[in-house]
């Protein structure tokens, strides 16, 4: 991975929004920052700021209550941003797919960069993916710094 020059990327903000989980995720997500698998040690800084954030964390499906708050949490977000699903609820609706208050996975509200996959999704999963997120995180800045470069 190369070398991130802004210190925002050397420790991104994390903003953590359940949309209607079983709570399993969730638990799993606090087992990843535990010492046992230390996802901090990436530099991971658990905030509940959208102002400040650089990464949005979500578990559970969309529905049509939660929908403009996503979004929302979403917009408030500065670029370069970036989005992961943490569980199947997340990735696709699971066990609430096709109900008539789901919407499915997240990515039917915000636009998702990284999917983690389970039920509940594994500490290891999710050190794994927050690892391919800060390499993704990476890309944007240098994408939005190629185009500030450039006055676009």
């Amino acid at each position: 991975m190369k070398l991130m020059t802004k210190a925002r990327l050397k420790s991104p903000w994390v903003l953590h929004f359940d949309t209607g989980s079983c709570n399993g995720c969730d638990i799993e997500i606090l087992a990843a920052l535990t010492p046992k698998f230390d996802a901090e040690r990436f530099g991971i800084v658990n905030i509940g700021d959208p102002k400040q954030a650089d990464i949005l964390l979500i578990t559970g499906p969309a529905n049509h209550r939660n929908k403009t708050v996503l979004k929302n949490l979403y917009d408030q977000m500065p670029e370069p941003k970036l989005v992961m699903a943490i569980g199947e609820c997340a990735c696709s609706g699971a066990i609430f797919h096709n109900c008539p208050n789901t919407l499915g996975g997240v990515d039917k509200v915000v636009p998702v960069d990284v999917y983690v996959p389970g039920c509940a999704a594994r500490p290891e999963q999710i050190v794994d993916g927050v690892v391919l997120a800060l390499q993704k995180l990476a890309e944007k800045s240098e994408q939005l710094e190629k185009k500030e470069k450039k006055g676009e």
